[in-house]
């Protein structure tokens, strides 16, 4: 399996830190604690509701930097933007945890939940059971897997995982090789990221290309390149009704206003 240098860095890393952090605490200890956290808050459930309301269902992110842009946001304050978005009328939140590469934190998840109502994804490069354990201890009500840096066997362990947990599962693809190998989990959830991992050049036509191959009872997720309110349209034209935001969010003073005013 050939991975891009990017992800191939963030993946070793991973491995790395999945080490000095179970040598902190056991995955026992995080199974313990993730059977005592809250029942999950419906992640899925909450996106199917906006759509059956005819409405944008966006899973607002918190995004402090990222390793192509650095810096997006200087002034980070998890709980307000998590308000925020709540008010924007967003269906979901997903905070990244990714400490090396995106400046995020544990903390950050924690904190972001607590503020508001919303369902939150744990959004990192989960490749190790104790990931998922993690996830769930720390509140998470679902978690992303992302394809290419995965094999179908560890896909499987660790969706089977998660849903054990109660939390549901969004599976992030970037071409008909990683989409057809998701298809077999027979998940509700399915993200096109728009994003190419390669060169990180954006395409909106990454989402298109793959609509054919995807059952109707799927949530496609469109994940990158929502700019505009143009881009929306495109998108709710070919049935495509979920989005995953937050660069565009994370750049403006408000960003529950600049999400409200993307899908009003």
């Amino acid at each position: 399996m050939s991975l891009p240098t990017v992800l191939e860095r963030i993946i070793a890393r991973k491995h790395e830190e999945n080490k000095e952090r179970s040598a902190v605490v056991s995955l026992a200890e995080l199974e313990k604690q993730a059977k005592n956290q809250d029942a999950c808050r419906g992640f899925v459930a909450a996106m199917q509701a906006k759509i059956a309301a005819g409405q944008s269902a966006v899973i607002a992110e918190a995004k402090k930097a990222s390793p192509s842009k650095g810096v997006i946001r200087a002034d980070f304050a998890p709980g307000a933007i998590a308000k925020s978005y709540e008010l924007g009328g967003a269906a979901c939140l997903s905070v990244l945890t990714d400490v090396d590469f995106f400046q995020g934190a544990t903390d950050y998840l924690i904190e972001a939940r607590a503020a508001c109502s919303l369902p939150v994804i744990r959004k990192d490069f989960i490749v190790d059971p104790y990931q998922v354990a993690e996830a769930r201890a720390m509140g998470a009500d679902c978690i992303l897997l992302i394809a290419a840096a995965l094999d179908d066997g560890q896909m499987a362990e660790l969706n089977a995982q998660a849903i054990e947990l109660g939390m549901d599962v969004l599976i992030e693809v970037h071409d008909r090789t990683e989409c057809e190998r998701t298809l077999k989990l027979g998940n509700t959830l399915l993200g096109i990221n728009n994003r190419n991992l390669h060169n990180f050049e954006v395409s909106l036509a990454t989402t298109w290309d793959l609509l054919p191959m995807i059952p109707d009872e799927c949530i496609v997720v469109t994940e990158s390149g929502i700019a505009t309110k143009d881009d929306v349209q495109a998108m709710r034209d070919k049935a495509v009704h979920a989005f995953l935001v937050g660069e565009a969010f994370m750049r403006q003073p408000e960003p529950g206003t600049a999400l409200k005013e993307l899908f009003s």
